[in-house]
Order: structure tokens, then sequence, then C-alpha cells
């Protein structure tokens, strides 16, 4: 699996997703740290959602709830992301 493009609402924007990842205690940088480097991604248990996880180059230990765009290139859009317990 390969990401091509991450899809960010305005930084502004209080309903978008930078904002909602912010609230969390993320950047987008760091979020696309683990996006880019997905190996895979899953259907959450909780949500059925499709969610990935991994380690930002900070060494944070994330989970990022994400949207399947398009598939071909593959293009995301991060909904929610939080730090998970290492």
């Amino acid at each position: 699996m390969r990401i091509s493009r991450v899809l960010w609402d305005l930084d502004d924007d209080p309903e978008g997703n930078v904002q909602h990842i912010a609230e969390h205690g993320l950047t987008v940088d760091e979020v696309e740290d683990v996006l880019y480097a997905a190996e895979e991604v899953v259907a959450s248990q909780s949500s059925g959602r499709s969610i990935t996880f991994g380690e930002t180059s900070a060494g944070k230990q994330i989970a990022v709830v994400l949207e399947i765009v398009d598939e071909d290139p593959l293009v995301v859009y991060p909904v929610t992301a939080c730090e998970t317990e290492s």
C-alpha cells in the first residue's frame, strides 16, 4: 500500500481535520509521518472505519482514522488521530 496524497482542510477551519487532530495534541506532520509510511490499513473494531497505526519521527505511537477518497492513486482524508499506548 502506498499513499500518494493526503487531503487536509484549511488550518483555521474549526470543523476541519487539522483542528481535530490538534485537539488530540498531534500535528499534520506527525499524521503524515504515519500515513506515508503505512504498510497496512485495517477496519477499526469500534467504528468500522479505516485505521492505520505507526510511529512518528519523534517516536510517538499513533493511530490515524481515515477515509479512502480515491484508490488509484491512493488518496486519503485523515478523519482523526490520537496517541496510543506503547
